[in-house]
């Protein structure tokens, strides 16, 4: 078997979705035999008092490094301060995060015949091929999302100079891994037409723990605990973010207020909580409730006590990322309404599956006659939420992923 170096932006403990995601994926990989070890930072997106606690971190190098033990994955994390809004901030953790993995990982890793990065930031696969070169070990670029083209899309970057830089950088990171794989073939054809060659790309989507997330009682401890028993909940949980239109759920939510014991209820964090914030300060919402991040262990009955599930993107940005909440929605059987360009995979999923609604993104209307149809249908959202959970099950479950990364690996390294 191989010797595998995850090289990840984030990790256990910390408890961001795609924290999970790679947690869960080293763990398959170590029961099918391979030697797994992490270099990552300290939880810094989603911090969980609870995982924390199980899973300590014992300081190093004065603070800048510190070790942790993942049910036997031996993990080094690079110390970077909790993530803020500002993404000049940010970009400075970033490059922080980069130096001291790149120090622990000549001085503090042992062999490896495998580096798997997973983006973002781009950045990574620099650092992939880099101590790659130091210990002749091939690098897999994973991509959960394609830059620059998402910040562009945004109108994060307009720069023309800098956007030429990222692009060039792209095309380094993409011409140095021996491998790029990518979430979903949508993904593939766009990187095919940036040049990448197709015998260089290999489709593994990212999955969801079936055993972790399954239909659970509408009425639990959560339920109870928000008022929620008697409602109509339409819930989001996850990044706020840039690439989410939340401005389209507070106007659809404006839009049917006149609808009795309908709740938009959103759980999470991140940089434009703040904005959401001021906007409910702004103006009464009497229909929205936002809660702040909540613990892994309640995720399952959050999902639960919701009755439709919310994937609200803007335009344009479902080129460029693949929201894999989607799989956690059909994992809990329940229906979705995405807000997703018409020829992405997002609204390609939500229609071979049958689970729900794929709407326009960016249109109040068109999210609030989606929400108005689920909130009249009730009886039809069984129905649609198996048809979700029984697609996840045969497409995305943990154990099957990983079983291709396994065979990536073997192939790789033989």
């Amino acid at each position: 078997m191989a010797k595998v170096l995850l090289l990840t932006l984030v990790f256990a403990p910390d408890g961001v979705s795609t924290a999970i995601l790679f947690t869960e994926l080293a763990q398959e990989l170590r029961s099918l035999g391979h030697d797994v070890s992490v270099l990552t930072t300290t939880p810094h997106y989603n911090v969980d008092p609870d995982a924390r606690q199980r899973q300590p971190l014992a300081r190093r190098w004065g603070g800048l490094l510190f070790e942790s033990d993942c049910q036997g994955i031996p993990v080094l994390h690079a110390a970077i301060p909790t993530k803020g809004s500002r993404v000049a901030a940010r970009a400075v953790d970033y490059l922080r995060f980069h130096a001291i993995s790149m120090a622990a990982g000549l001085l503090k890793t042992s062999d490896f015949d495998l580096i798997l990065a997973p983006s973002p930031p781009l950045t990574i696969g620099v650092n992939a091929w880099a101590l790659g070169l130091g210990r002749r070990a091939p690098f897999v670029y994973n991509v959960q999302e394609i830059y620059p083209d998402v910040a562009v899309s945004l109108g994060m970057l307009k720069n023309p100079t800098i956007i030429r830089g990222l692009q060039w950088l792209e095309r380094f990171v993409y011409g140095r891994a021996r491998m790029v794989t990518v979430i979903s073939e949508w993904f593939r054809r766009r990187l095919i037409h940036k040049g990448v060659p197709p015998e260089k790309l290999r489709v593994i989507p990212n999955f969801v723990d079936t055993e972790f997330m399954q239909p659970g009682l509408r009425q639990n401890p959560f339920s109870q605990r928000h008022g929620l028993d008697r409602e109509f909940v339409v819930f989001y949980a996850g990044n706020i973010g840039l690439t989410q239109g939340f401005e389209t759920v507070l106007a659809a939510a404006r839009q049917l207020r006149h609808l009795q014991g309908l709740r938009f209820l959103i759980v999470g964090d991140g940089a434009r909580r703040g904005w959401l914030e001021e906007e409910l300060r702004r103006e009464a919402h009497p229909n929205v409730t936002l809660l702040p991040y909540q613990p892994r262990s309640s995720v399952p009955h959050m999902y639960a006590s919701s009755d439709v599930c919310l994937v609200p993107l803007k335009r344009g940005t479902a080129q460029e990322t693949f929201p894999s909440k989607i799989y956690t929605i059909m994992a809990a059987g329940r229906p979705v309404i995405a807000s997703a360009d018409p020829d992405s995979e997002l609204a390609w999923v939500v229609g071979e599956a049958q689970c729900g609604w794929a709407v326009p993104p960016d249109d109040p209307a068109a999210l609030a006659a989606a929400v108005s149809a689920a909130y009249t249908e009730r009886e039809s959202l069984s129905q649609l939420g198996a048809c979700g959970r029984r697609y996840v099950v045969n497409h995305h479950s943990r154990a099957a992923v990983a079983r291709q990364y396994d065979s990536l690996i073997r192939e790789l390294t033989s």
